[in-house]
């Protein structure tokens, strides 16, 4: 079994690179991890051939990195389409904050995570663990190439993807918990972008990670150009629906899988500020072409490491103080950052189905990448309109 954690590959290619043209301006990495002291961590679990392959694993984010653990962000969660699963929402949703490290995982293996991450907090942050812990744990589908019902992975996984997780470039594509997803009938599975938005003196930075697994290919567009629809590249995925019985072939609906999408800022932000970000998620989304189909849990996760040490809710309530202060962005200068939620969003869409690669699963299940050819070629078309 072969385990991935280290950084991205220099020499993989990233949307830019094959002459997509994006707007706004990314950070250095153009990756989430610009987001001062945000760090991420892979574990990618492939073995096997046949009916008990496994393409899956496990991703993780500390939003304040390993020093941080355990101080709250201001968060909000969005659902676009509510087949998925995303714990600890209810508590986001109550106090407005987040202090847990994610997981991003496979549908089946929310659990093993959920228990990886309680375990790697009660060694690595005993204070925080010692009041309790609310784990914040994503899910996408990944049983067309994963025997998803295996249980292959195991907290520990969880536990190496948290002692994995780094600042610096983030690995894209067959990785992580994006190992076995598919992405508008393509092979999909992780992706990340970045905007740098000016504000008065200041700048900040907003960036996005995607484990992308959602789309059907009919609905895939760029630049305008049904880019799915026009392929040549074959789409077993989508032809025979949920099962042929004649071929005893497990298959999807076009569009169904779902998204986990990451956004953090180090803007300063209310949680309501948080939940208006989070929704702009899904119109990033909506840029390469979904429509959001039934079958596809599309949750948004968005957050700001700014207002470092408030937003407590520590025990005991006299430890408290009698009051607080966030500092946060006017709502009417928002829109920048609303803009750069959209764009980072569309550009780690298109970074996760470049750097995705051809895989074989389960029963022989083949997903088919996105050939880099056809992106040049309606580059070109586009560029020439």
């Amino acid at each position: 079994m072969s385990a991935t954690t280290g950084p991205h590959d220099s020499q993989t290619a990233r949307a830019r690179s094959l002459g997509i043209r994006f707007d706004g301006r990314p950070g250095p990495l153009n990756a989430i991890t610009d987001v001062p002291g945000l760090a991420v961590g892979f574990q990618t679990l492939v073995s096997g051939e046949g009916a008990g392959a496994v393409r899956t694993g496990v991703t993780a984010v500390l939003p304040r990195g390993r020093e941080g653990i355990g101080s709250p962000c201001a968060a909000a969660v969005h659902s676009f389409n509510g087949n998925g699963e995303l714990t600890g929402r209810a508590w986001i949703d109550e106090s407005g904050s987040l202090s847990m490290p994610i997981g991003i995982t496979s549908s089946h293996s929310v659990g093993a995570v959920h228990t990886g991450i309680d375990r790697w907090m009660a060694d690595t942050a005993p204070h925080v663990a010692a009041q309790w812990m609310l784990p914040v744990v994503g899910e996408t589908w990944d049983g067309y190439l994963n025997d998803i019902n295996g249980r292959h992975v195991a907290p520990d996984d969880a536990v190496a993807a948290l002692d994995a997780a780094a600042n610096g470039p983030v690995a894209e594509g067959n990785v992580g918990g994006g190992t076995g997803m598919n992405c508008y009938g393509f092979k999909g599975g992780t992706g990340t972008a970045s905007r740098v938005i000016a504000h008065g003196d200041d700048e900040y930075t907003v960036g996005v990670l995607i484990q992308a697994n959602f789309g059907s290919r009919a609905e895939l567009r760029l630049g305008g150009a049904d880019i799915g629809a026009r392929s040549t590249t074959p789409n077993p995925i989508e032809e025979e629906g949920w099962f042929h019985r004649e071929r005893e072939r497990l298959c999807a609906p076009g569009g169904a899988g779902s998204a986990i999408v990451v956004i953090a800022t180090d803007a300063p932000m209310l949680p309501g500020q948080c939940a208006a970000l989070a929704r702009r998620g899904t119109v990033g989304l909506g840029r390469s072409g979904t429509v959001g189909g039934h079958f596809s849990g599309d949750i948004m996760l968005a957050f700001s490491t700014a207002n470092e040490g408030a937003l407590t809710s520590s025990f005991p309530a006299s430890a408290e103080a009698e009051y607080e202060t966030l500092r946060f962005i006017p709502w009417g200068r928002i829109d920048p950052f609303l803009t750069a939620v959209v764009e980072a969003v569309d550009e780690a869409v298109w970074n996760a189905l470049v750097a995705a690669r051809d895989m074989v699963g389960r029963d022989g299940h083949v997903s088919h990448a996105l050939p880099h050819a056809q992106i040049r070629a309606v580059v070109e078309e586009v560029g020439a309109r």
